[in-house]
């Protein structure tokens, strides 16, 4: 066992494991599979546990009532029952847990109707504790499980309904079911997941610590618990907020942050008034101020930062899929803080600055390599070249989110994913609309989902799921290279990976070349493609076919002409792939 992975195999039988942020992905792969062979049951035990528990399936071979009333979006059927017929699979604990997690998977067989029978058995143990690099790096992640059927759960276990965010944003910061109502029941805590914790800590790390100072960068900003963290940092603060506006072309009517009400402009007017004359300002660069960032000094200098995609707010932190990372390392923090200062004195001047026309790389032994660049510059390919270049010369697999890659239609990045899309290489990935992009890899599997959620027409007996509100729900931006090699990188940041964002926004891109990182992001881009993929194959597909909602049994029983695991075999497919790249050793 590695720091990310642990393998094993037995009679052509390979279990590997890989560590994620506080989920673990398993992938299997049967040399041979027998005729009788139906799925996959999986069993594990969580740190200090002495039983094996029983992972479980949507679905099952029979069922006692109607297939509509049986199957209803929850893991209902246990594993050793109701076998997992797929060779991967991301288990998401419901309640983490810090430490070792043993997983016992069995090759289950069906020589009789109804009659299972194990196979061979594989056990393994890997840590899913919850810090990426002790005293480096952490990363986190955003549930992005609003609109699922765990949340329609959620809300019946606790109570609860919709109305867990704002119609209108800009009425955030008096939110009473924050404030009040909801906030015990520990939803925020429970949506906001990974991004939630690693936020809070740090900013609760800084108020226990009186020689620590803060210095923000804020793009969204409606959070009221943030917003009063911050407030109550006094002269301990300074923050950047951006003020940039947007007018209707037919009503003429301004929108956005620069506007009196809105909740930017009354939290900047807050934390003016509790940090002191000077140390607040408003800007948008020559677009956005579009970095969230957090950079804590000790006498003056950087140590630690923290930055991503997750936008300080209600859609940011517990609706869409964003990421979060922090350094604790002086010189990647005072990279940023060389950004802030140069922002907070003259932003206008940024794009001409020394810092924003290279990257900046900070290799240190026995540490991931991590470099940086800044927005805006004069040239997008500086920043996006390099990120096209390495999705073009990917090996092995891509996966990748940007939140708003349909509507770009230029730069090196869109272009290196249309040409993605044409080759076999495995990849998945991940948009909040795909409309203008291409859906199917070359084997004709999909290889791009877009955000679904279970509407009013969705099969029963589905709970009809929230929206999520107004706005868009996935928000990452980042891409893996080759994962599994230890050339393995991670592009990501706050920039959406766009020309005129490059060239216009206040922003920033980073490169982790590790493989641990790498696997982290590629996890994270597995759960989200599953998870949309089983909304769109239900919201479209199985409305009417509900025998589609049962698992096969063997071919001499269900006198079917193929096998459940066939179409995993098909040499160059994109299933095929999928099945062996998560099982090699």
């Amino acid at each position: 066992m590695d720091a990310f992975s642990n393998f094993d195999e037995s009679n052509g039988f390979r279990l590997k494991l890989w560590r994620g942020e506080q989920m673990c992905l398993l992938g299997f792969d049967v040399d041979n599979p027998e005729d009788d062979f139906v799925g996959f049951a999986v069993e594990y035990k969580e740190p200090g546990d002495a039983e094996f528990k029983r992972l479980h399936n949507r679905i099952a071979f029979d069922y006692d009532v109607p297939v509509v009333a049986a199957v209803d979006g929850q893991r209902t059927f246990p594993t050793t029952e109701a076998p997992l017929q797929t060779f991967r699979w991301v288990h998401f604990p419901w309640e983490p847990r810090k430490g070792i997690y043993t997983y016992k998977v069995t090759k289950m067989h069906m020589p009789q109707d109804m009659k299972l029978v194990r196979g061979t058995s594989i056990e393994l143990p890997i840590s899913l504790d919850p810090v990426t690099y002790e005293g480096f790096l952490d990363i986190g992640f955003t549930r992005n499980f609003a609109s699922s059927q765990a949340f329609e759960a959620k809300k019946v276990q606790l109570g609860l309904d919709n109305d867990i965010i704002p119609a209108d944003a800009d009425a955030g910061l008096d939110f009473v079911n924050k404030k009040h109502d909801i906030a015990p029941t520990g939803i925020y805590d429970w949506l906001g997941f990974g991004a939630h914790q690693l936020v809070f800590e740090f900013l609760d790390w800084v108020k226990q610590d009186a020689s620590i100072e803060v210095d923000a960068l804020c793009y969204d900003l409606n959070e009221p618990d943030f917003v009063a963290a911050l407030e109550a940092l006094g002269p301990r603060l300074r923050a950047i907020v951006d003020d940039s506006t947007s007018t209707d072309k037919d009503t003429g009517v301004v929108s956005g942050h620069g506007i009196a009400s809105s909740a930017e402009s009354v939290s900047a007017q807050r934390l003016l008034t509790s940090a002191g004359a000077g140390r607040v300002k408003r800007g948008h660069f020559n677009g956005l101020q579009h970095n969230k960032v957090l950079i804590a000094k000790q006498a003056g200098k950087a140590i630690r930062v923290l930055g991503g995609s997750t936008n300080f707010s209600y859609r940011g932190l517990y609706i869409q899929a964003n990421n979060m990372f922090v350094f604790n390392d002086a010189t990647i923090a005072g990279l940023y803080q060389q950004m802030f200062e140069l922002a907070f004195n003259d932003m206008d001047s940024f794009k001409a600055s020394k810092l924003s026309k290279v990257w900046h790389s900070v290799p240190q032994p026995g540490k991931p390599t991590v470099s940086l660049c800044f927005s805006p510059h004069t040239k997008a390919e500086l920043s996006l070249g390099p990120a096209g270049a390495a999705i073009d010369a990917a090996t092995s697999s891509v996966f990748y989110s940007f939140a708003f890659m349909n509507q770009t239609k230029s730069g090196e990045v869109r272009k290196a994913l249309d040409r993605l899309m044409k080759k076999p290489l495995f990849s998945y990935g991940v948009v909040n609309r795909k409309g203008g992009m291409e859906l199917l890899k070359p084997s004709g599997e999909v290889g791009l989902v877009d955000f679904k959620y279970l509407a009013d027409h969705a099969p029963e007996p589905f709970k009809t799921e929230w929206s999520g509100g107004g706005g868009i729900n996935i928000h990452h931006k980042f891409a893996v290279v080759d994962f599994d090699k230890p050339t393995a990188k991670v592009y990501a940041g706050s920039s959406n990976f766009a020309p005129s964002g490059e060239k216009g926004n206040g922003d920033h891109m980073i490169v982790i070349e590790d493989q641990r990182v790498a696997t982290v992001f590629a996890i994270e881009s597995l759960r989200m493609f599953d998870h949309l993929n089983f909304r769109t194959r239900m919201a479209e597909d199985l409305a009417d076919q509900p025998k589609k909602l049962t698992l096969k049994k063997p071919k001499a029983i269900s006198k079917l002409k193929t096998s459940w695991f066939d179409k995993f075999y098909v040499a160059g497919s994109q299933r095929a792939l999928d099945r062996m790249l998560f099982s090699r050793k």
